[in-house]
């Protein structure tokens, strides 16, 4: 195996062991939800103006898809539509009270996570962080302008 192998495996078993071990705590503190609801009201909460190409483009998801996940949500209360008086054709999305909660409960695990893992982190320097991200922002950008 050559070394582009093993640091793609390395890092396909880093992110299927983490998602392994959050696993049962995501699911006991956002239980009735899944991963891509989740997800969805997450980035509802971050990006402005949210709608479904946004959402899409941010969600690595088809507008179809988008568009069932939303109608999922308004069922459930997390979410609500919305349009601006400018434009009245566009579509956008916020988070109910419900739907903030929600996320906030989201934001705390995340939180859990990285206070049980701040071991590994507390002894990289910035360097280290320095060589991961550009490499990670190398093959983001090499995968988009694949895909383009």
């Amino acid at each position: 195996m050559d070394k582009r192998q093993q640091l793609m495996s390395e890092l396909m078993d880093l992110c299927n062991e983490i998602t392994w071990l959050n696993k049962p705590e995501l699911e006991s503190a956002l239980n009735g939800f899944t991963l891509n609801e989740i997800e969805l009201i997450e980035k509802i909460a971050l990006i402005p103006n949210a709608n479904v190409t946004k959402l899409a483009a941010a969600s690595y998801m088809t507008r179809g898809a988008i568009s069932k996940l939303t109608k999922k949500l308004i069922a459930k209360n997390m979410i609500e539509n919305y349009q601006h008086a400018t434009n009245k054709k566009e579509i956008y999305f916020r988070l109910t009270t419900i739907g903030q909660k929600i996320h906030h409960v989201h934001q705390e695990l995340h939180r859990s996570f990285l206070d049980r893992d701040k071991e590994v982190f507390k002894h990289m320097t910035a360097d280290e962080f320095d060589t991961i991200f550009r490499f990670i922002g190398r093959y983001r950008h090499h995968l988009k302008n694949i895909t383009e």
